[in-house]
């Protein structure tokens, strides 16, 4: 226990030391860059407080894009001033370019800090599959069952139309009356379908 804490206690002052060094160096920076009085006090701020939202957007879980753009913009502007005032810049004669975008940064930071606390901080929970609404099945009606089809009529010579002839005309000078399918099947030796054929054609 009494490690962890002497571990939290370094880190403390560890991260003490390091948030007066870099709000120290924007101070600078922005008062170099001609933002004197309180307005150099408030850039510091300004980037501390717009790092601190895009890193609690990422810790939220949601929209982590916009966390990790506006984190890198304001670390940018952190590291940009610690590294400037490191020597590489003379502060008394601070170039143009520089003063812009110092002057430009409030806006920036404003433009960051409310899309970062007016955007939802609760990831969007996702559908529930079995909630979705889904379109009833349409019923296919079953198809009527075809009709079977019909076999050919079998295919009758001539000569045997005509011998079919002469016996329905012996057996109607005999009896007396046409002669019937099956008597016509029955004295030709041929099969139901071809007595029905050659019966048509009589």
């Amino acid at each position: 226990m009494r490690a962890q804490m002497a571990r939290v206690d370094a880190v403390f002052v560890q991260a003490v030391i390091a948030a007066a060094l870099s709000f120290a160096h924007l101070h600078d920076l922005a008062s170099a860059a001609g933002q004197d009085g309180w307005k150099a006090w408030a850039y510091p701020v300004s980037v501390d407080l717009l790092l601190v939202a895009a890193w609690r957007r990422l810790r939220s879980g949601s929209s982590k894009a916009a966390g990790w753009c506006w984190f890198l913009v304001a670390l940018a502007a952190s590291l940009g001033a610690n590294v400037a005032t490191a020597g590489l810049l003379h502060l008394d004669d601070v170039p143009a370019w520089l003063r812009i975008l110092v002057a430009g940064w409030p806006a920036v930071a404003f433009l960051g800090g409310t899309l970062l606390a007016h955007t939802s901080l609760e990831p969007e929970p996702e559908p529930d599959p079995v909630a979705v609404p889904t379109e009833p099945e349409t019923a296919v009606p079953p198809a009527d069952p075809a009709p079977p089809p019909q076999p050919p009529a079998p295919h009758v010579p001539a000569a045997l139309v005509n011998h079919a002839r002469k016996v329905a005309d012996e057996h109607l000078t005999r009896t007396g009356s046409p002669i019937d399918t099956s008597t016509l099947r029955a004295r030709l030796g041929v099969s139901a379908p071809l007595a029905d054929a050659i019966a048509s054609q009589l």
